[in-house]
This record gives structure tokens, sequence and C-alpha cells, in this order.
């Protein structure tokens, strides 16, 4: 499938994903400050800042599409990454105001109310609502190859289990255990903490050109399974938002012509371009030499 119509599809996760949570975060908003549960409320906040994180990824799969220009010779696709590391600060400093407004709350010993059952079944039907949102982003990221809205997947996951979650609490609360509700707006906090350091952490390792070496380890069995290539000289990898750019060198019969090494190369690069959803490939060629080899 062409780059650029994978992110014109990729948008229609995004564009769920903000519709979901724009009802979701209104809802527990609106009952968890009107029926007395902190934990619902803290929740509410959550999904805002996934309607945020959201839109940024829209607005980044949107520029990502934009066509290679004299200043961008590889193109805009790391717009999708650099829109997910945004959303992380957002997500980052959102958690640490849950947790400073609920810490505060309990330390200075505020009065709490008896939350309604209500908000117990606003947040278990958040968490089916978010269950199959996390289903459809998740299927439309494998199939699309979308790092970004794998993320988002993973997202909605947490959203769904942390809404259950909250539905349970707020249970107990309405039963007497009071500090219940208050505790789980903490765990909360930390969970919109924990998320924002691993797209931190994911979307600053893509930046910076990281790779999975289990993926290397993969190139190399698809150029090694070509008997005319002896060995490996140099194989790197990187991402620009979903689409890989691999520079690989491999170290051929000296004895082969020019025209039957490039027709091998030929090859090796319709093999990544078929099997690893690789979008671009630039092949070395070098004479095999036993001194000369690294595999």
């Amino acid at each position: 499938m062409e780059a650029r119509n994978q992110l014109k599809q990729a948008e229609r996760g995004a564009k769920t994903s903000i519709a979901v949570y724009i009802l979701l975060s209104f809802a527990k908003l609106l009952v968890g400050y009107l029926f007395y549960s902190t934990a619902l409320f803290a929740d509410g906040l959550n999904n805002f800042t996934d309607v945020i994180s959201s839109i940024l990824v829209l607005f980044g799969l949107k520029i990502a599409q934009k066509p290679v220009d004299k200043d961008h010779p590889y193109g805009h696709w790391k717009f999708e990454t650099i829109a997910s590391l945004m959303t992380s600060f957002i997500m980052f400093y959102v958690g640490i105001e849950v947790l400073k407004n609920v810490i505060q709350r309990m330390w200075l010993g505020a009065p709490t109310p008896t939350p309604s059952l209500l908000n117990a079944v606003v947040a278990a039907g958040a968490g089916i609502v978010m269950l199959l949102v996390y289903r459809y982003n998740k299927n439309l990221a494998k199939r699309l190859n979308s790092l970004g809205l794998k993320a988002a997947s993973k997202d909605n996951l947490s959203d769904a289990l942390t809404s259950f979650t909250t539905a349970i609490a707020i249970v107990a609360a309405s039963s007497g255990i009071l500090w219940i509700d208050d505790f789980m707006a903490l765990v909360v906090g930390i969970i919109i903490i924990k998320t924002a350091i691993e797209i931190f952490k994911e979307s600053t390792f893509e930046l910076t050109d990281g790779f999975e070496e289990d993926k290397i380890h993969e190139y190399e069995t698809i150029a090694l399974s070509h008997p005319e290539v002896k060995a490996i000289g140099e194989l790197k990898a990187r991402r620009y938002g979903s689409n890989v750019y691999i520079d690989l060198t491999v170290l051929m019969d000296p004895n082969l012509t020019v025209y039957d090494s490039h027709a091998v190369t030929e090859e090796i690069e319709e093999e990544f371009y078929q099997q690893s959803s690789v979008l671009f490939i630039d092949i070395h060629v070098e004479p095999y030499e036993v001194d000369s080899a690294e595999i």
C-alpha cells in the first residue's frame, strides 16, 4: 500500500479516537463533578489529555503526507513522531496536576462525600466503549504498519482498564469505603504519567534513529537468503514515521559481472519492499574477501 494512502487511512483511527474521547471526557467530568467521584473526575481528565493527543496525532499524520521539498529530501514523515512526543509532555503535565490535587485534598482532610453509583455505570460503560476502540485501532495499526496508531491503541487499552478499575473503586466507595475513591484518583494520575513516559521513550528512540535489533537480524536473514550474497558488510535502518529506510552493504563474489550483481540487488530490494514494508533501500555491493567479511 502506498505510504501516503496509509497515512490517510490511519487518520480514520485518530478521528474515531477524538470523537469517542470528547464524548467520554465530557460525560466523566460532568458526572464525576455532580455526583462526587474524585476518581471518575480524574479519569475524565485522563480522557481529556487523550483528546489533545489524538488531535496532535491527526495533525502529525496530515503534515507527514506533505511531499518532498528542497528542505526535506526524505519527506515529512517524522512529524507523526513529533506529534507523539508533544503528546507525552501534555500527558505528563496533566498527570502531575491530578496527583497534586488529590494529594492536597487528602492532606487537608477535605470531607469525602459518598459517590453515586451512577459514576460506576458511566465508568463501566466507558470501559466497554474503549475496548471496542482499542480493537479497531489495533487492527488498523497492524494493517497499515502505523507506529502512531499502534501507540494510540495501547493508550486505548490502558484507558479501558482504568475505567473498569475506576468503576470497581466507585462501587466500593459507595459501600462506605470512602478512601478508595481518592486512592483510585491517585492511581489514575500515576497511569497517566507512566503512559506519558512510555510515549516519550518511544518517540525519542525513533527521533534519534534508534532501531529494533531483532528487525536488523530479520533484514540480514532476507539478504543472506540470496546465495550470491556471501556476507553482510553493513546494515543500518531508521524510521521516518511508519516508513523504514535501509542502508545495506553486501559482499559478493568479485568475479560476478556488474550486470549480475545489480540483478541480485534488484531482487533483494523487491523482497524487502514486499515482505518487510520497507519504503526505501540503498544497496551497495563490495567484493567478498575472507578477511573483509563482517557477519
